[in-house]
């Protein structure tokens, strides 16, 4: 279903509550969170039984404050089979994207990852946003963002977006409506 649609959700979105991650280590998860990226470790939650299913299978269910009323959480499942990945996605497709306040930032941000031996790849400029990345403990890739475009830009984008996904559905490739982004990258 696309936004051109004439059926309407009765549901109205009041935000994200939170997104929830596997982790190996809740204890180790929370601690690199605090130290690398500023959040702010708020909740826990624990029980050897899954409230929804009843399900014996004890976790860990930790919650940190990622800013902006957005909420980060992490499971640890000691009883499950270690942790994997999709082995048919790309390692570059999924992962937590995080808006920092400016370029300047970024690079800040940049410089205190690698002085704390993360591996980090960027800035890489995406014509309307500059990012960063790099790999969490739990091998989750996690982006850092800052904001660079204009009002015009996005609106541009929000324009030709339905017609994007209109064209990608019918040829699965690429469309070339918002070309300009790579231009500007490469200015």
């Amino acid at each position: 279903m696309t936004s051109q649609s004439p059926l309407k959700s009765p549901i109205k979105l009041g935000g994200v509550h939170h997104a929830a991650y596997r982790c190996k280590d809740a204890k180790a998860t929370v601690e690199w969170y605090e130290r690398m990226l500023g959040m702010t470790y708020t909740t826990a939650f624990a029980e050897d039984h899954v409230p929804s299913t009843g399900a014996y299978d004890p976790y860990m269910h930790v919650f940190l404050d990622a800013g902006g009323g957005n909420i980060l959480a992490f499971f640890e499942l000691p009883n499950q089979p270690d942790m994997g990945r999709d082995q048919n996605t790309p390692a570059w497709v999924q992962h937590l994207a995080f808006k920092v306040g400016s370029y300047d930032e970024l690079v800040a941000a940049k410089a205190h990852l690698e002085a704390n031996g993360v591996d980090v790849l960027g800035p890489t400029h995406h014509g309307i946003f500059q990012s960063i990345y790099f790999f969490d403990p739990n091998g989750h890739r996690v982006e850092l963002a800052c904001d660079i475009g204009t009002d015009a830009q996005y609106a541009e984008l929000r324009r030709v977006a339905p017609l994007m996904l209109d064209e990608w559905s019918r040829t699965k490739k690429a469309p070339r409506h918002a070309d300009w982004l790579h231009a500007a990258a490469n200015e």
